[in-house]
């Protein structure tokens, strides 16, 4: 672990007990274990949300897609019946087509 061995940590710990003394150690250890356990809690705690957040953007860009397939269906729908309504051929035109053929059939 970074390159300490065992006699690397056991002089670390003879200095320790010299400068804080054998009766603060104990407590400045168990301080120092919370402590690294909050961080290791929030350090999980900020991963999990990163992960959420590329989760709910996956599915964000989903119902985009979604959303745009369905604007792009809606207008193609739309054009085709404008289309149809703007056409030579709509009901009124294709009545008067059909009137005009009877007349030219029963002049012929």
């Amino acid at each position: 672990m970074f390159g300490i061995g065992m006699p690397e940590i056991l002089i670390i710990l003879a200095v320790a007990l010299i400068v804080i003394g054998p009766k603060k150690l104990p407590d400045l250890a168990k301080s120092l274990g919370r402590a690294i356990g909050e961080f290791k809690k929030a350090t999980q705690e900020f991963k999990q949300s990163i992960e959420i957040s590329s989760d709910l953007k996956d599915v964000k860009d989903t119902f985009e897609n979604m959303n745009e397939s369905i604007k792009d269906a809606v207008d193609i729908k739309a054009d085709q019946k404008n289309n149809t309504k703007n056409s030579p051929t709509s009901s009124n035109d294709e009545k008067k087509v059909e009137n005009e053929a009877e007349k030219g059939s029963l002049k012929k």
